[in-house]
């Protein structure tokens, strides 16, 4: 999802040059610089409005969504159906020796919290 970047509008750099221009100080002059340095103008193209990102919509958000989506889907190595079937039965059995487990740890504290209650 990449954004393209505006560059800064050249209009107000060049109205702030000529208002320096006419007050008599220039931006690029010898005396703001330093007397070594020569009077360079440096000069800006403006973004052309093809390359200006256009403001998208939900809609449009939503389609780039699931594009890539696809195209990460892609790249996923699935697992063969015998490994999924052996990662099933691993599941199902740990689920059943837990809940085992659990279920007889809780009925030997409820019938501990009964006995000490008589």
């Amino acid at each position: 999802m990449g954004r393209l970047l505006r560059k800064k509008n050249p209009v107000k750099k060049v109205k702030k040059e000529q208002d320096a221009d006419q007050s008599g100080k220039s931006l690029n002059s010898p005396a703001v610089q330093g007397a070594a340095q020569p009077a360079v103008k440096k000069t800006y193209t403006p973004v052309s409005k093809t390359t200006a990102a256009k403001e998208k919509t939900f809609i449009d958000k939503g389609l780039q969504f699931l594009r890539e989506v696809k195209v990460e889907l892609k790249k996923v190595t699935w697992p063969s159906r015998k490994q999924t079937m052996g990662s099933t039965v691993v599941v199902i059995v740990i689920v059943t020796i837990i809940s085992l487990f659990l279920g007889i740890v809780d009925a030997g504290l409820a019938g501990l919290i009964q006995a000490v209650l008589r």
